[in-house]
């Protein structure tokens, strides 16, 4: 992991890993024999790197789930899907590249997929627009949700964005009513569908792609109504209060699956997902098929009743002055 991509949390994962780089590299000059000396290395940074990423704070969960190194739907649909076929275009206006979406198979089961797509560097982050999806982003994922109920075919939405775009062309292209049209006709879709979280949930930007039968959430991304700094910016007046934010959001995975949002959350290797990618696409191609298998035993209208009654019961209120 480089300087530039290591957070502070993990100085010390660095500096141990750095000594182990720099014995085996004096092995490779001068043929010496460290193996003893990197085996006890190794060994303790497994234990501080289990150690630390268990201890995470909420923030921290949150510049884990932005890493940029993180695997995005591109390199899951590469890694788990075979017979990929990419479906573009909303048919109304252009193809957003900041979501992609297609055909493929999972353990031979012919599904949607359809996801959020980061930029690795800032030529291809231009041209996703940081994973911040337009209107038509949106309709291009519908059309293609719509494709699948008609053929009889499950949906896997991956889910990775800070949020919708927020700019000028995207809210006169109809930003609002096409998330709104989403989460209508994902509510009432008659096919099974399966979303996972697998870096950030931002707002009604991933939510667009979120009204599912089942929500699994990797274990260090985060799913929220608005960013810890948008939050702290609003309440505080100061995005330096994004800790207090980020705690007060609920955000986590562990507070997801308390507060009964998550159906499920899926462990990710020490050091997150980034640390070791096929060991991560391993698990999440495992739940993805096991919910698949339990949600395809059921007929359609059980499928919209028990999705109807799942988002009925999140969320509590209390009427003023009844004391309920």
């Amino acid at each position: 992991m480089s300087s530039s991509t290591h957070f502070a949390f993990e100085r010390d994962i660095v500096e141990i890993e750095g000594q182990i780089a720099r014995l085996r590299d004096m092995a490779a000059r001068r043929g010496l024999d460290v193996r003893d000396e990197v085996r006890v290395l190794t060994a303790k940074l497994d234990v501080l790197r289990d150690e630390t990423y268990r201890n995470l704070t909420a923030m921290e969960q949150v510049q884990v789930a932005r890493h940029p190194k993180r695997p995005y739907t591109l390199d899951y649909i590469d890694g788990i899907f075979t017979d990929w076929f990419e479906l573009k275009g909303d048919r109304r206006y252009r193809n957003d590249e900041a979501i992609v979406g297609g055909w493929a198979r999972l353990e031979g089961r012919s599904v949607m997929v359809i996801g959020h797509q980061k930029g690795r560097d800032m030529k291809e982050n231009l041209r996703r627009n940081f994973g911040m999806p337009h209107p038509e982003g949106y309709r291009k994922a519908l059309r293609l949700m719509k494709m699948a109920e008609k053929f009889g075919r499950p949906v896997v939405t991956l889910i990775d964005t800070p949020g919708a775009y927020p700019g000028f062309g995207a809210e006169e292209r109809g930003q609002a009513e096409a998330i709104a049209t989403n989460l209508r006709e994902m509510a009432r879709l008659r096919t099974p569908t399966v979303c996972v979280v697998i870096g950030e949930g931002g707002s009604g930007g991933a939510l667009a792609l979120g009204v599912t039968d089942r929500i699994l959430l990797l274990e260090h991304s985060i799913y929220s109504v608005i960013s810890p700094e948008g939050c702290a910016a609003i309440l505080w007046r100061s995005a330096e209060q994004r800790e207090k934010a980020a705690n007060a959001l609920r955000l986590t995975s562990s507070d997801l699956l308390a507060l009964g949002v998550a159906d499920e959350v899926i462990a990710e290797p020490p050091g997150g997902a980034h640390a070791d990618p096929p060991s991560t696409m391993a698990a999440v191609a495992q739940a993805i098929t096991r919910h698949l298998n339990e949600l395809g035993a059921r007929d359609t209208d059980r499928l919209l009743t028990e999705r109807w009654a799942k988002y009925e019961a999140l969320g509590t209120w209390t009427e003023p002055g009844t004391g309920r």
